[in-house]
């Protein structure tokens, strides 16, 4: 019972350390919005609009009025579950936003878990032939992939599988509601494009966590004992030097939810980073400030989840943060 309430408080520290977060945020976003020239009024109605027009336009939008009260009534809004319509659609910005992430979590979520598969099984393959061969090729191939630029591969994948072979289609996004075998298509260039850039870095952060974990002294009791190398990976090594390999996977996942804006615009994805940035273009402060706060919401979501998961992988973790 003890441990139970010390963890039920733990979790209540973290979930308050999130409000103040989440309300920084909100000032943030709201203050550098106002600083992007431009008027969302003027861009709706054109450069050669009526001025007369575009008051009236900017009175009905709320955006004549002082902006500590427009932050007060957007902050309102959003208490309430409410982030408000699009200026330049009039849609509502929380269904906009659900709509729009349900496209990129598709797409992230099978890329983190491909990079996170593939990096963990190179970077324990990388640790095991330490200083060998195996080692430089897994290291090479790690770096190359960090550096390569996202839209630059994914436009070289439509140039490969696309134009050239014809086998995939290299714009549209069918969903799963759909049927698995019709929305498959869409999603293998995207997908390989962001899981080939997120797996360097978690293969090489793999190998390095298991190399230390290799020079500690029960590693070198499991060896004596006669346990085969694959035993000896899988079963003491893997588990103890997962955490840190976590705490990049949350990252990267907690990153590319919050929208996968050079993918979705080189394959023409109807995400949220793609919504986000041509909510920016077209001045359309409520949809920005709702996928911000958003995105900075699914960060706190990720954060959290993967401090609660430290524990299970370290029991003196847990007894720490408690």
């Amino acid at each position: 019972m003890t441990d139970a309430s010390a963890f039920v408080r733990y979790v209540a520290r973290r979930l308050a350390m999130a409000v103040p977060t989440l309300a920084i945020v909100a000032i943030l976003v709201f203050a550098l919005l106002r600083m992007i020239p431009g008027d969302p009024a003027q861009v709706m109605l054109g450069e050669g609009a009526d001025p007369a027009a575009v008051a009236a336009l900017r009175i009905e939008l709320g955006l004549d009025r002082p902006l500590w009260r427009q932050f007060a009534g957007w902050l309102w809004q959003v208490l309430h579950g409410d982030l408000g319509s699009s200026i330049l659609t009039g849609q509502p910005v929380a269904a906009l936003v659900w709509d729009r992430f349900q496209v990129t979590a598709t797409i992230v979520v099978a890329a983190v878990v491909i990079a996170t598969l593939a990096g963990v099984a190179a970077g324990l393959y990388a640790a095991s032939r330490r200083g060998r061969r195996g080692d430089g090729a897994v290291v090479a191939a790690a770096t190359l992939t960090m550096a390569l630029p996202g839209f630059w591969l994914g436009i070289m994948l439509i140039l490969l599988f696309g134009v050239t072979l014809r086998w995939l289609p290299v714009v549209g996004f069918v969903p799963l509601s759909a049927g698995l075998g019709q929305s498959l298509p869409y999603l293998v260039l995207p997908v390989t494009t962001l899981a080939i850039v997120e797996f360097g870095v978690i293969a090489r952060m793999t190998r390095g966590s298991a190399i230390e974990v290799m020079d500690l002294a029960f590693v070198t009791h499991a060896r004596a004992k006669g346990l085969s190398g694959r035993r000896v990976m899988l079963r003491h090594v893997l588990p103890n030097a997962f955490a840190p390999v976590l705490t990049v996977i949350g990252l990267t996942l907690g990153h590319l939810l919050g929208g996968a804006a050079v993918v979705e615009t080189v394959f023409t994805l109807p995400g949220l980073g793609r919504l986000m940035v041509d909510a920016v273009l077209g001045r359309d402060y409520p949809v920005v400030q709702g996928c911000l706060l958003f995105t900075a919401a699914l960060y706190v979501l990720v954060n959290l989840t993967v401090d609660l998961i430290y524990p299970l992988l370290d029991p003196r973790i847990g007894a720490d943060r408690r």
